[in-house]
């Protein structure tokens, strides 16, 4: 299974709006992709790992594109 740790790039972490734009992203890739083990589709599972900026996560699933694809949405300030 592809994996990938990032960065948490929001300067306020996996809050609310990037957890959404996240999640909603994962739903629309053809595999799973989880974050540190929970669903990245979920918005409401991201928020509860609690990843506060400068925190890394483990990007994990079945295609290397779609780890790429979530890894590099975390990686940004989702924020700006």
């Amino acid at each position: 299974m592809p994996s990938k740790s990032v960065t948490v790039g929001s300067s306020v972490g996996l809050h609310a709006r990037p957890a959404a734009l996240i999640s909603e992203a994962a739903g629309g890739l053809g595999s799973t992709v989880t974050i540190n083990g929970v669903d990245a589709s979920s918005s409401l599972m991201i928020m509860t790992l609690g990843a506060k900026h400068g925190d890394t996560v483990e990007v994990s699933g079945d295609e290397q594109a779609d780890v790429d694809t979530i890894a590099a949405m975390v990686e940004q300030d989702l924020d700006a």
